[in-house]
């Protein structure tokens, strides 16, 4: 390799680490929000049945979408309501539920 395309190379391999993270870290999100929170929140985040009889939020909602990253972390971590909590989780964890949750924005 040249020494020209040496920082080239550097530069790109950087960047792509960089942009996986958030991608890593939404898939992470979406693979935990369908083990601990799809039962009551529903796959797609407007609430299943069960979850709806129970007070679970819509994720889709401005409501919900208003939240800082930390109310919504506060809440996955301590619970709120009937919600329990969940406070095993990785600090990592609770980003990506964070992130995914962002996702469901209608």
């Amino acid at each position: 390799m040249k020494k020209i395309y040496l920082p080239v190379f550097i530069i790109a391999t950087a960047l792509a680490v960089v942009l996986s993270v958030p991608v890593a870290a939404h898939a992470q999100g979406a693979d935990l929000f369908k083990a601990k929170c799809a039962a009551c929140h529903g796959a797609d985040g407007t609430g299943s049945a069960m979850g709806k009889k129970m007070g679970a939020h819509d994720f889709t909602t401005d409501e919900v979408q208003k939240m800082s990253d930390a109310e919504l972390s506060d809440i996955i971590t301590n619970g709120k309501n009937k919600m329990p909590k969940y406070a095993t989780l990785k600090p990592e964890e609770v980003k990506g539920l964070v992130a995914y949750i962002r996702s469901l924005k209608k």
